[in-house]
């Protein structure tokens, strides 16, 4: 199976044009909920492909108009490249969409159109799950108050904490997905300590909130500081070692999650994320 196989053709891909301004892309983060879009300049030639402006950048460049000094270069693939590479590539360069390029925008290809393939039968599956589940898992307790455990998944650097009961039991999940949906925008340097903030605040944080993952609030926002039980998903899914990656991207599919916690009988033993799948490829 190729990338043309799995991929967004152009025909369906959101782009801005240079030149443009911030707007452009803010418009499509809030009513698209995209994290980046693609970057294009009509040239004598035609379409050329200048790169993305992603979320982040616009967040960490809140005073920056152009669209231009606002776009980052980034790996591309071609049709042609097999689902093997761009899932290593993805690995390698911990990107979630790469852009199909072959001297003009082609398409995406994203981290879940390559698990939808895993979890067809498209490419294989059938390595055992455990052979690709992580053990080093995040976890965080039921009762710790969510500001905290805001932190604690923003200084282990992972979208999520399995939580803990009072005997050490699994009894939930928490990612940052489900702090951002609570978290609420604040104005005014007095109350968040360092500003961040510009004219376009709401226009940011909306943009965040509608996409969900892949920035975790920090600055300019405030959190519940009720305990994690109030927030965390308490139905959790889980794979055990007996089961496929093919097992787990269906799972991830149909529930729309990143990451599957794995189990022996009744004990957690690992976490199963979707980039794990991928370095299964």
């Amino acid at each position: 199976m190729n990338v043309a196989d799995a991929m967004t053709p152009r025909s369906d891909v959101v782009t801005v044009e240079i030149p443009g301004t911030r707007d452009d892309v803010l418009e499509y983060l809030q009513e698209r909920s995209f994290s980046s879009v693609p970057v294009i300049k009509q040239t004598d030639d035609g379409e050329t492909f200048r790169g993305i402006v992603s979320r982040d950048a616009l967040i960490n460049q809140p005073d920056e108009d152009q669209l231009a000094l606002l776009t980052e270069e980034v790996p591309t693939v071609t049709a042609d490249t097999s689902i093997q590479a761009v899932a290593a590539l993805m690995v390698e360069e911990r990107a979630r969409r790469i852009p199909v390029v072959d001297g003009r925008l082609e398409g995406i290809i994203t981290v879940t159109d390559v698990i939808r393939a895993i979890a067809t039968g498209d490419v294989d599956g059938a390595r055992n799950v455990d052979e690709l589940a992580r053990r080093d898992v995040n976890c965080v307790y039921a009762g710790t108050p969510l500001t905290v455990a805001e932190r604690e998944l923003d200084y282990a650097k992972v979208p999520y904490g399995v939580v803990l009961g009072d005997e050490g039991e699994m009894c939930g999940m928490l990612t940052e997905v489900d702090i951002i949906d609570v978290a609420r925008v604040v104005e005014g340097e007095a109350e968040t300590g360092e500003n961040m903030a510009s004219d376009d605040d709401d226009w940011k944080w909306e943009s965040v909130k509608a996409v969900g993952s892949r920035y975790m609030p920090t600055r300019n926002v405030e959190i519940p500081h009720e305990s994690v039980r109030e927030f965390m998903t308490e139905d959790v899914l889980t794979v055990s070692k007996r089961e496929t990656a093919r097992d787990a991207a269906q799972l991830m599919i149909d529930a729309e999650i990143e990451q599957i916690p794995l189990v022996s009988g009744d004990d957690l033993v690992g976490i199963v994320r979707d980039m794990d799948l991928l370095e299964g490829l």
